[in-house]
């Protein structure tokens, strides 16, 4: 139970550490490279920025008001664990672009321009590279930065719709807003924005799924040892992994072996070969990439079931 619980505190204590590291580089991104340049972006971040640009109201301010009012939606579907984390990520955002904002702003207040004059474009595809990166991270440590990132977890969890095909959908439709705003010029510079914005969306999302899609990325060792017991033993105390054994038989050989089964996140390659060559130097190791693994200690399987009541009754309509 003690231990159960030590493990339960330290996942915790990850997830937070990795949360404000994606925060960090989430306010990082966005003040410094698409701010100063007023690139419109998605999420309620891109829609505090339209408020900004058009009322001169703070980004921080109708952020955290937007939020707020996401979070009453968000709660019943995604939990408190989920949205404590959210609530943290909302307040610390909150406050890092309060914070970048004062670092970047010139004595007379004009915000500086890190890239130069007319580098708006380059500015948007290392400011998306850093906002992209940022909330894989985030939602990767089981976490969240807000806003429409809350609609797109909670449709992300009934359904196989990948977060950046979520936001993809919502930040349409904020962008295309840009478009209506008067404050943003004539309709030729009312186009430009609304273009900026979709290579926004399209580079950021991007970057989401990769960076995401990476860090989720399985493989299968099919490991041939004599010292299957031994490396099988390890790796289940060591690394906390279940290991499948399998009979095998040489046909060359004429032998008989085990042969030991284990599906693993890539970034668990480096240890898994470390103890195999610590106990078996000799042993024949196999390793395969897998589109995807569902189950304990993966992907939870997202589909939705018929109702047994719904089965039942086609089942006798049939006979």
């Amino acid at each position: 139970m003690t231990l159960f619980k030590n493990k339960t505190i330290e996942r915790e204590v990850k997830d937070y550490f990795f949360i404000t590291l994606g925060l960090i580089l989430f306010a990082f991104g966005w003040t410094v490279f698409l701010l100063p340049y007023e690139i419109v972006t998605g999420g309620v971040t891109g829609v505090a920025a339209i408020i900004y640009y058009a009322s001169g109201i703070e980004i921080e301010i109708s952020y955290f008001v937007i939020n707020a009012l996401l979070l009453i939606i968000g709660l019943k579907i995604l939990g408190w664990r989920f949205l404590m984390k959210t609530i943290y990520a909302i307040f610390m955002i909150s406050f890092l672009l309060w914070l970048f904002q004062i670092i970047i702003r010139n004595p007379d207040g004009s915000v500086v321009k890190i890239l130069g004059e007319g580098q708006a474009f380059m500015s948007l595809l290392i400011g998306c590279t850093f906002t992209g990166s940022s909330l894989a991270i985030v939602f990767y440590n089981n976490g969240s930065t807000g806003g429409t990132d809350i609609i797109a977890a909670s449709v992300n969890k009934y359904y196989n719709f990948s977060l950046g095909q979520v936001l993809i959908m919502v930040d349409l439709i904020i962008i295309g807003s840009c478009f209506f705003i008067p404050q943003f010029g004539d309709g030729i510079d009312r186009i430009h924005k609304v273009a900026f914005g979709l290579c926004t969306m399209v580079v950021e999302n991007f970057v989401l799924d990769y960076v995401n899609n990476s860090m989720r990325q399985s493989v299968q060792f099919m490991i041939f040892s004599k010292k299957h017991e031994e490396i099988a033993y390890a790796i289940g105390t060591e690394m906390d992994h279940g290991v499948t054994i399998l009979d095998g038989h040489g046909w060359y050989t004429g032998q008989e072996m085990k042969v030991l089964c284990i599906l693993a996140r890539k970034r668990e390659s480096p240890q898994m070969f470390r103890i195999i060559k610590s106990i078996d130097p000799n042993a024949f190791v196999s390793v395969g990439s897998v589109i995807g693994v569902f189950g304990e200690g993966f992907d939870p399987i997202k589909a939705r079931v018929p109702k047994k009541n719904n089965t039942i009754r086609r089942v006798n309509e049939e006979e």
